[in-house]
């Protein structure tokens, strides 16, 4: 595994330096879209539906946009906003485990000791495992400030992201109002239902069926010799290689275009005045104002 950030768990003065890792990955088998007539892949185009240009992404920027106004934020706008100044996944306080509902869980990291001596990280794994207390962090991580708690997965100190109290919607349902009586024998069966599906949770004991069947399925066509092997169009770095291909090959036509009518011109008129013939071998699109470029490097 790769380490996505480096920095340290600090609690009054103590410091215990660490890595962070993602805990999960996706086992999704990826699939493409593809034109069904030919296989090819289907590309997308950031085109602007104002002037339909298609805009590089140096020139994108980001807005807000409500039922009424748009504001644009610039680079230079965001740059402005608290950023990731410091390395420390700060312990604002201790609370019970069992205070953190798993409805606020995001994404969960390992973390792992990131300095020669161990003990100040067991040292807190074992306080944590003791005392039965999560501790609830604040970091920041890709310039966005997180919440997250800090808890013991087996040997290893775990962080899991959580979500902020306005992101949890509330369980509002007409339904659950009414009030709705439950006899005693009802009860004592379900619970008798309950018991006879009783054991202990293994995780490795379930797969993910369709994920299965999807790959079953493409190694089936494999086998059949239903794969072919597409042509792949070489991108530049802009993803944006159709794009000019097709903007070239217009302005070739319409250069070609041009000489002739120019060639049948001075064919039929004869030899033509300089400035007469330089009017003529344009285009005759009028000349659009040079709008400045803007400069700019966007973050990853």
């Amino acid at each position: 595994m790769r380490a996505i950030w480096k920095g340290s768990v600090t609690f009054g003065l103590v410091n215990v330096p660490v890595s962070v890792y993602s805990a999960t990955e996706s086992h999704d088998v990826k699939l493409h879209q593809v034109h069904d007539a030919d296989g090819g892949r289907i590309r997308y185009q950031r085109k602007c539906e104002q002037c339909g240009e298609i805009v590089p992404y140096e020139h994108i920027d980001k807005a807000y946009v409500d039922d009424e106004q748009t504001v644009i934020l610039t680079d230079e706008d965001v740059a402005t906003l608290p950023a990731e100044r410091s390395r420390e996944i700060d312990v604002l306080e201790f609370v019970p485990s069992d205070q953190v509902e798993p409805v606020m869980l995001d994404s969960s990291y390992y973390l792992a000791p990131s300095s020669n001596s161990a003990k100040s990280y067991v040292l807190l794994r074992r306080t944590l495992e003791e005392s039965d207390r999560t501790a609830i962090v604040s970091f920041t991580l890709r310039q966005k400030t997180r919440l997250a708690a800090l808890r013991v997965r087996g040997e290893v100190l775990m962080l899991q992201t959580l979500l902020w109290a306005d992101e949890v919607r509330a369980p509002e349902f007409e339904s659950l109002e009414s009030d709705v009586k439950v006899s005693a024998r009802e009860l004592e069966m379900s619970a008798a239902l309950v018991a006879a599906y009783e054991k202990d949770f293994v995780p490795a004991e379930h797969e993910d069926e369709y994920q299965i069947q999807l790959r079953s399925l493409i190694d089936a066509k494999l086998e059949k010799g239903e794969g072919y092997t597409a042509e792949e169009t070489v991108e530049e770095e802009s993803g944006e290689v159709l794009d000019l291909m097709e903007a070239l090959r217009r302005s070739v036509e319409a250069s070609r275009g041009s000489r002739g009518k120019q060639g049948d011109a001075d064919s039929a008129d004869g030899a033509a005045e300089t400035d007469e013939a330089d009017e003529d071998s344009g285009s005759g699109e009028p000349s659009k104002p040079v709008r400045a470029s803007r400069r700019r490097s966007k973050s990853a």
